[in-house]
């Protein structure tokens, strides 16, 4: 996990995972396509493709 993160850039899901927010994923600036929870990109893991919003 990078060091650089600040509490409201991620929380624990139930199961123990680390969930990165919406926030953690427009302070990297970019789109890692692995289908992230709060995906601000809009990519869509079945298609590949980014869906601008």
């Amino acid at each position: 996990m990078p060091n650089n993160l600040d509490p409201e850039d991620f929380y624990k899901s139930p199961e123990g995972f680390i969930v990165f927010t919406e926030k953690y994923h427009l302070k990297r600036g970019y789109c890692c396509q692995s289908g992230c929870k709060h995906c601000p990109y809009g990519f869509d893991k079945r298609t590949g493709t980014i869906r601008k919003k």
